[in-house]
């Protein structure tokens, strides 16, 4: 009897020893000291990459990230440009959104992207509020535009004059037969104001007028073909690129004969509505950033700016 318990209290002992060993192997592997590490399927440590281990301009994958935000009206060709420059350059990302010329612009003073979009030049205000924040916005023509009048298929009024256009945006026209259309009230359809187009369109069409308070403003380019080419009583202005069967272009006359937008008018300045599409950097560019613009300017670029719908620079 003594014998069995002395062997009871040995084993007893020994059992309470491993405990309190292994229990102090825990407390050292999770104390941070000595903290455990992954191991391969060939006995080699695994390292875990973190986000905020990532280079600057990286992602998380290690890849060379480029930012892209603003112009609606340039989306369609940043995302054409993106996606071809993606598949050339391995290693290298490029994120493309959209929400208006004025919020890349905004995004950029504040240091959140690498390139601003925008249909439309830099303020004095912007440029102003970009220095105090330290960013020195430079400008890059990338291709050419022209701001397009468009109503439905079924209207029969296929031209106006600027004094006309102005009317119908300010409210002084009211119904298509003043301009020689069927006696129906028009819809007017405007983008909203932090669009590079609206502000274009209010420069040079406006002329200081306000818009009418009837007209529908819609956040993208897409919204106003939208509405236009399911309302035969609804006028709107898009990027040229945008034009498609849906709707019918107008010819404009500023005083000099109408003119119909095509590629060669807006090329040689002929419409009246014709403009530059920008990119804005911090600076002079470097790294992908640089690599991105110079693709985009290159040949092969360019003719991605045609397959789009938008006008190189250079033919």
């Amino acid at each position: 009897m003594a014998n069995k318990l002395k062997t009871y209290t040995i084993l007893t002992l020994l059992v309470i020893g491993l405990v309190f060993l292994g229990i102090g192997c825990a407390e050292k592997n999770s104390g941070g000291s000595a903290p455990a590490q992954n191991i391969s399927s060939e006995g080699a440590p695994v390292q875990e990459a973190t986000a905020s281990e990532a280079p600057q301009g990286t992602d998380a994958s290690g890849e060379q990230s480029i930012s892209v935000k603003g112009s609606d009206t340039i989306l369609p060709l940043a995302q054409a440009e993106a996606e071809e420059f993606m598949n050339e350059s391995s290693g290298k990302s490029v994120s493309v959104t959209g929400g208006g010329s004025g919020v890349g612009i905004a995004a950029l003073i504040d240091g959140q992207v690498d390139i601003a979009t925008a249909s439309r030049e830099i303020n004095a205000n912007e440029t102003e509020a970009a220095k105090k924040n330290g960013i020195n916005p430079v400008e890059h023509s990338i291709a050419y535009d022209g701001i397009t009048a468009v109503v439905n298929p079924a209207n029969p009024v296929s031209e106006l004059t600027f004094d006309q256009l102005r009317g119908i945006y300010n409210g002084s026209i009211s119904n298509w037969k003043e301009v020689g259309g069927e006696d129906k009230p028009i819809a007017v359809i405007s983008r909203d104001s932090s669009s590079g187009t609206y502000k274009d369109f209010q420069k040079d069409v406006m002329l200081g007028d306000e818009y009418r308070p009837d007209a529908l403003t819609q956040p993208a380019t897409g919204g106003v073909v939208g509405e236009v080419s399911q309302n035969p009583n609804a006028i709107g202005y898009i990027g040229f690129a945008y034009i498609d069967n849906s709707i019918k272009a107008l010819s404009l006359d500023k005083g000099n004969g109408s003119v119909t937008p095509t590629a060669e008018s807006i090329l040689n300045g002929a419409y009246p509505l014709s403009r530059a599409l920008y990119f804005y950097t911090n600076g002079e560019p470097s790294g992908p950033t640089k690599e991105f613009i110079d693709f985009v300017l290159s040949e092969k670029g360019q003719n991605l700016v045609s397959e789009v719908g938008y006008i190189p620079l250079k033919k």
